[in-house]
This record gives structure tokens, C-alpha cells and sequence, in this order.
């Protein structure tokens, strides 16, 4: 069994937990780490765990908001982390003291009962990566920090029954907010973070009998509303609103079954 969790999702700190149930064994990965360490202690204590329940780290790219205390919670709990080597560079290559583990699009990592298969995204990072997380029989797409959905991106989330789907900002409430226009040109480039519009457009060309649950994420709480963001995916899904999860920057999610 596949099940995940947001402990937080915006532009103040990213961090989801991934666990798989085996037969013998209970796998739990970290996907970012984008928070101070008391905070995510917090955090996942509120998720009814502890650190040392993590078996592993993803980091998708280098920006504060994602890569965090991931250093020092590997560190102090002698965890394995995984990023890209671009990821590694753009923190500037610090010593994990032997726990650092380059990730590359497309070659699946195994973390017990866990496979995750990272792939590039385009992102205005060195090298991003973001995930499809597997328990052999259920497959949850996370899909994060990107300007655009391409062929390859969309490729690697086909016939996953959850998605994990950042729907960063509306248009319209960016085009009138107080961000100075290079901010805006940034956020909604090419190389920035989707729109509610692109997210719909995403869930639109991924769904299938078998996509059960769509959980929206690192909503901007300057230019974007949770009822937006889960009335545009619902409307490409042919959902109900209330079917669409929204993941909040304070108090992340629930546990969700994928």
C-alpha cells in the first residue's frame, strides 16, 4: 500500500512523505526538506512520526524552499539523500560525509519496498528533478516547480493513480498583484511554476480510469485561492471541487492513500 503526505507545501517550505506498506517491512521516503529542522520535527510528530521512521531523502532541486535542513537532518540521522548532481553544485557541494547519492532522469532509485523513478523538469534551476513514486501496484506522480509540462514530463506520469500537482498561481491575480514585473515574468515563464490553466491542462491529458486522487500544491498565497486552484482541475477532470485536495502551506495534508 502507497499512501502520502504533505507536512507543507508553498513558497515558505516543501516537504511530502511517501511511505510504502510491504509485507515485512514499511519504507518512508522524504521528497524535499524545505524546512528549519525544529519545524519539520514538528511537523512530522503532528504526521505521527519521527525522524528516525525516514529511511531516505529526495531533493528535487537547490531552491530554500526545497533543499532546507535537508543536510543536517541527513547528518544527524545518517539518512541516504538523493539529488541531482546540478542540485549538489547549486548548494554549493558541501560534505555529506558519505550519504550523498546522485540522482539522473530516469534511472529508478530503490529504497526498500520504494521505487522512484526521478525526471528532469524544465525549472530555472541547474538540474531538476521531480518524482514517480511506485509500491510495484500503485503510482503517485509528484510534480512540483516547473513552467511547462513537456512531452517527457507527461511521459513519465502516465497511468498514475495519484498526483501530487503544483497549481502555483492564477493568471489573473498574477497579472494585478504587487510583484514587480520581472517577478512576474519569472513565475510565469517558461521556466517558473504552473498556472492553475497548465495544471488543468496536465490533469486533462494524464487522465484515465485508474487516476483517483489529485491533490493540488505549492499554491502562492498572493496569487492564487484553494478554491481556484480545485475549481480548474475539476472542471478538466469532470470532478467535484470537493474531490480535489489542496495542500496548505501550514498544515500540508492529511494522510492521503494513493
Amino acid at each position: 500500500m502507497l499512501r502520502f503526505r504533505s507536512l507543507g507545501s508553498g513558497s515558505s517550505g516543501n516537504a511530502t512523505v511517501v511511505e510504502v506498506r510491504g509485507a515485512l517491512h514499511v519504507t518512508r521516503l522524504l521528497v524535499d526538506c524545505g524546512l528549519g529542522l525544529k519545524q519539520l520535527d514538528l511537523r512530522l510528530a503532528r504526521a505521527g512520526l519521527q525522524p528516525g521512521d525516514l529511511d531516505a531523502v529526495f531533493v528535487t532541486h537547490e531552491h530554500g524552499d526545497h533543499i532546507g535542513c535537508a543536510r543536517q537532518l541527513a547528518l544527524r540521522q545518517r539518512l541516504p539523500v538523493w539529488m541531482s548532481h546540478g542540485t549538489y553544485e547549486g548548494i554549493g557541494s558541501p560534505d555529506f560525509d558519505g550519504l550523498l547519492n546522485l540522482a539522473c532522469d530516469g534511472v529508478p532509485i530503490t529504497v526498500g519496498e520504494l521505487c522512484a523513478t526521478p525526471f528532469s523538469v524544465p525549472h530555472d534551476t541547474r538540474e531538476p528533478l521531480q518524482l514517480r513514486c511506485s509500491d510495484g501496484a500503485t503510482s503517485l506522480g509528484i510534480l512540483t516547480d516547473l513552467g511547462h509540462a513537456t512531452a517527457h514530463v507527461l511521459e513519465q506520469l502516465a497511468a498514475c493513480q495519484a498526483l501530487l500537482l503544483e497549481c502555483n498561481h492564477d493568471v489573473d491575480l498574477l497579472s494585478g498583484s504587487v510583484y514587480p514585473p520581472f517577478l512576474k515574468r519569472r513565475v510565469g515563464g517558461q521556466l517558473g511554476h504552473l498556472s492553475n490553466a497548465q495544471a488543468a491542462q496536465i490533469v486533462r491529458d494524464l487522465q484515465h480510469p485508474g487516476l483517483v486522487t489529485v491533490v493540488a500544491a505549492h499554491l502562492s498565497r498572493q496569487n492564487n485561492q484553494p478554491a481556484l486552484a480545485r475549481a480548474a482541475l475539476a472542471a478538466a477532470l469532470g470532478w467535484s471541487s470537493t474531490d480535489i485536495g489542496v495542500a496548505d502551506q501550514a498544515l500540508g495534508t492529511d494522510w492521503i492513500t494513493a
